[in-house]
């Protein structure tokens, strides 16, 4: 009896905790340690530099099922590899005793693209997501370059700029070729 009484009271305190561990992870940039301090900047790129690449992480592969056109999939795919590979990366740049955050994704963003399919939902992904989400990270990736404090996300924040406008380009050129513009 009372091991029942504690399993249902330790679910309990995880379905409550699981939407707070949510927003404080989505709010807090990074956790720091006092050994590891990070500057305001070098928090703020973490919080948008984890939250893009989740983002078009989740988005890309809502294109795999929703998008039937094989441009816009060739395209989601070739983000989900790279935005991937951009996760570990920031991850492996970040200071000892600081969290990149996961799975923080723009949820608005992901709810707004959920109930699309076919056309509205290419053309809805290709402005959000494939236009707009690349310049925003775009921005957030120059910032740090010129604002950050720490050199080795700094370094992250070069080497992943290329791959980020590339990616911009890449957007821009789908965009043009299905009469796609930002909103």
């Amino acid at each position: 009896m009372k091991t029942k009484v504690l399993t249902a009271l330790l679910a309990t305190c995880l379905i409550t905790a699981a939407p707070l561990a949510r927003a404080q992870n989505a709010t807090e940039a990074a956790s720091t340690t006092a050994a590891n301090p990070l500057s305001d900047a070098d928090k703020a790129f973490v919080q948008a530099a984890s939250s893009a690449s989740s983002t078009e992480i989740d988005a890309s592969k809502l294109a795999m099922t929703r998008s039937s056109d094989k441009d816009v999939k060739a395209f989601a795919r070739h983000m989900i590899v790279d935005h991937t590979k951009l996760t570990v990366q920031l991850k492996m740049a970040a200071p000892k005793g600081v969290t990149v955050p996961k799975d923080n994704s723009d949820t608005s963003l992901l709810d707004s693209l959920k109930p699309l399919k076919g056309k509205d939902f290419d053309n809805a992904y290709i402005s959000k997501v494939g236009l707009e989400g690349h310049k925003e990270a775009l921005d957030a990736f120059q910032k740090e370059i010129s604002d950050g404090q720490n050199a080795d996300l700094k370094k992250a924040a070069q080497k992943a700029q290329p791959v980020i406008q590339g990616h911009y380009q890449m957007a821009q050129d789908l965009a043009k070729q299905k009469g796609v513009s930002a909103d």
